[in-house]
């Protein structure tokens, strides 16, 4: 039985390939809804970004819900160094002609979560945490009825990249992360330590052109553009492909290895704002609250991606 999930995005190249590798999976994967959260371009951009993402797929009666314009309580940050003015530069995609629902994205976690049973949605996470955190305040008692949050964010071994300590995700709305991580539903974080192994290199961004459909086409300009900051920062042979991993992760959790630890997120200090402290060497009593991923499969990865999108028209 497929396993349903809720997918929290702010798209972002990146995102797209996850969105379209869940679309590309509905055997595994039943997507309730896509609800999109201000991070890397603000809400109304992420949003139109989302539809288009949707019509590419042809999973046209996928429903998206727009969220939270701005963090629970900092100044909005986003990305359009990395990601261009529109979030998802690369491939000219036509405006969509489907719509937002007209339900808040907040109202649909929670609404959804209220009438499921428990275990039985799982959250997937890729963006900052700003509309799960909410759903979470507004009803606690949501937090048992989730399966796993499964989430693309932080990073210790690899430090930062937005600031020295910090991932994007988690720098955006570190409040927001404090309190998915001590919600009490199982965790399961997919950082830069992670995401920094899963490199899209010519002869992989190659291989997404050679798919012989819309979808290949569109992800290869996406990530062409998308890699060029990365490339230039990292002077690497290609460029993390983050977000797709929280999806391969529900796909083929064997992919990945990591272990059950504490992580603290850091919300005091504005020189470490949104660090993960994970304690990966179990040097405190910290009681252990994310399943913290530390390693990956790359070439399974990439042949995954492969694999599935060329489903898609």
């Amino acid at each position: 039985m497929a396993t349903k999930i809720i997918i929290d995005t702010d798209p972002g190249q990146d995102d797209a390939v996850a969105l379209l590798l869940a679309l590309a999976s509905p055997d595994e994967l039943e997507l309730l809804g896509i609800v999109t959260v201000a991070g890397n371009v603000g809400l109304a951009q992420n949003s139109r970004n989302a539809l288009k993402i949707v019509e590419l797929s042809g999973k046209i009666n996928t429903k998206v819900y727009a969220g939270c314009d701005r963090p629970i309580r900092r100044v909005p940050v986003t990305a359009e160094h990395v990601h261009g003015q529109s979030g998802l530069d690369g491939p000219n995609l036509p405006d969509a002609k489907i719509t937002l629902q007209d339900m808040h994205g907040v109202d649909f976690i929670v609404q959804t979560l209220q009438n499921a049973a428990p275990g039985e949605i799982t959250i997937c996470a890729l963006g900052p945490l700003t509309n799960i955190a909410m759903a979470l305040v507004r009803a606690p008692e949501i937090a048992p009825k989730i399966k796993q949050i499964v989430l693309m964010g932080g990073g210790y071994f690899e430090g930062g990249n937005i600031t020295p300590t910090a991932e994007f995700n988690i720098y955006v709305d570190p409040e927001a992360a404090d309190v998915v991580v001590h919600c009490g539903a199982p965790i399961v974080m997919i950082p830069l330590d992670v995401t920094h192994q899963a490199l899209a290199t010519k002869e992989r961004l190659a291989n997404f052109a050679d798919l012989g459909n819309k979808t290949g086409t569109a992800i290869h300009q996406m990530l062409t553009f998308s890699e060029r900051f990365d490339l230039e920062k990292y002077q690497w042979q290609g460029a993390p492909l983050h977000d797709p991993c929280v999806i391969a992760y529900l796909l083929d959790p064997d992919m990945f290895t990591g272990r059950l630890i504490n992580v603290e997120i850091e919300v005091d200090s504005e020189l470490t704002r949104g660090m993960t402290v994970a304690d990966f060497w179990g040097v405190t009593d910290r009681n252990p609250n994310v399943t913290y991923m530390r390693h990956i499969d790359a070439d399974a990865y990439y042949a995954m991606l492969t694999d599935r999108l060329v489903r898609l028209p």
